[in-house]
């Protein structure tokens, strides 16, 4: 007869130190989605073209750490195994963002930012509270986190050098992933946050993205 195995905490916690690492240092599995710009060729972008792209692919990278420690930690908190499992699959899914930027950063022979562990830990505190403060705020943390996402992402297509084509078909495709990522949360049952929490989400994402630019 076949058991379910208990885990243990300290089997939770030695799950999650194995699933920060790998974020932050390693090469997660994701869903296996090939990469969109695999089979595109490399442009001629001079100088300044490819630290602008590399720039900006490093705060994307910051990004997607930041993404999976908010959806790892929400998912531990979930009281709701149905949104447990939309959380981690998601984050399935922002694994495949986290490797594309990986691989462009390295293309463009850039660097990925010196400051993940912080990032990751500091993401991770912030979807653990959401997740403790009840799945309807939880999910509506992760559905304005997703929108912010998107504009953000937007911004940088309206930055990214026109003839660096690889790194804007990356930068597509998360968008797109993120759009669905927040409307799944919607239809999950997101609570609408409150305007000043938006607009706090709005003023530590820029503190991220312009550190991250450089560091």
């Amino acid at each position: 007869m076949q058991t379910t195995r208990r885990y243990s905490p300290m089997d939770h916690l030695l799950m999650r130190a194995d699933e920060a690492l790998t974020t932050i240092f390693g090469n997660p599995p994701g869903t296996g989605r090939p990469d969109p710009a695999s089979n595109m060729d490399e442009t001629d972008l001079d100088a300044s073209e490819k630290k602008l792209s590399a720039a900006l692919m490093r705060v994307n990278h910051v990004g997607e750490v930041c993404a999976q420690a908010l959806y790892q930690a929400q998912a531990v908190t979930s009281r709701n195994d149905e949104v447990r499992r939309s959380m981690l699959q998601a984050a399935e899914e922002e694994n495949d963002h986290l490797k594309w930027c990986a691989q462009r950063i390295d293309e463009l022979d850039g660097h990925r930012s010196l400051l993940n562990p912080l990032w990751y830990g500091g993401a991770f505190a912030i979807g653990a509270l959401a997740g403790l403060a009840g799945d309807r705020w939880n999910l509506g943390f992760v559905a304005e986190t997703e929108r912010q996402v998107v504009e953000h992402l937007e911004g940088h297509l309206q930055r990214l050098p026109v003839d660096d084509a690889k790194s804007r078909a990356v930068v597509k495709q998360m968008k797109s992933d993120e759009r669905e990522h927040a409307t799944m949360a919607v239809t999950a049952g997101a609570a609408d946050l409150p305007p000043p929490f938006k607009s706090l989400m709005r003023l530590a994402s820029k503190v991220m993205t312009r550190t991250a630019h450089y560091i």
